[in-house]
């Protein structure tokens, strides 16, 4: 069970082309966003959809694989884990993030 801790599996689509930061010991960072959704019947029958924004993030080789592959709308696989971190404004103000860091990754349909 150990393996289950702390572990996302998402399939979605990208909601915009990735952000590729590449940081000054040569590595990569990728960031995107991947859209999940449901639907459902509400009490009066009609059917309601719920989409879900999910950042992610993805550092080295994978985000090398997210730069040359990933554009907007591409249907993927997620698996990684939850992280939350914070950091401040310019004006003082606390924000907080909630981001999926990617441990694999797979591309799916076209």
């Amino acid at each position: 069970m150990n393996a289950l801790k702390n572990s996302v599996q998402l399939i979605g689509h990208l909601g915009q082309d990735p952000e590729i930061v590449k940081l000054s010991s040569g590595t990569k960072l990728a960031k995107f966003s991947v859209a999940t959704s449901d639907s459902y019947k509400n009490a009066q029958g009609e059917k309601v959809e719920d989409t879900q924004w999910h950042n992610v993030v993805a550092w080295g080789k994978t985000a090398e694989i997210v730069e040359n592959y990933l554009i907007k709308g591409k249907q993927v696989a997620v698996e990684g884990k939850l992280t939350h971190r914070s950091y401040e404004t310019k004006e003082g103000e606390k924000r907080y993030i909630t981001e999926i860091k990617c441990n694999e990754l797979l591309m799916l349909g076209k």
